[in-house]
């Protein structure tokens, strides 16, 4: 007796475009040290971040508001749920992203996608270490 097994042909060629969680950025932006200088911790950016300096990125994440709350153009993306993100303590720095979008959104508890330049900051202390600017909302991250 003879079985025939058919397999569907995939195409080595055949682009596949990743979408949703976990990012493969993340680990990227996670890979920082600091040098003291003066009162401050300057971070000292790898190669590999540096490459991505002033480039368009999309990062999942979970939003995290300012003080007018619901609704906004410039909030925090935790690469962690907000009960775990580096404003209640676990996180590091790295695990942040300041954002600046274009048009304001609304909050949500739910982990979304952003697009924008990535801006690494190893300046201005008043600002978080990466920084997107002119972002846009992608939308939430569905599972």
């Amino acid at each position: 007796m003879i079985f025939l097994l058919w397999i569907p042909s995939i195409s080595l060629a055949q682009k596949i475009t990743y979408k949703g969680l976990p990012s493969l950025l993340w680990p990227k932006l996670y890979n920082i040290t600091y040098q003291k200088k003066g009162e401050i911790d300057k971070p000292i950016f790898t190669k590999e971040l540096l490459a991505l300096s002033n480039k368009q990125i999309i990062l999942p994440g979970y939003m995290v508001p300012f003080e007018n709350g619901m609704k906004g153009s410039h909030f925090i993306l935790s690469s962690l749920p907000l009960n775990a993100c580096f404003f209640c303590g676990v996180g590091g720095p790295e695990t942040v992203v300041e954002i600046f979008l274009k048009t304001a959104v609304s909050y949500t508890g739910k982990p979304v996608e952003i697009k924008g330049k990535l801006i690494l900051n190893d300046s201005n202390p008043d600002k978080m270490v990466y920084i997107l600017e002119a972002a846009e909302f992608l939308g939430a991250v569905e599972f």
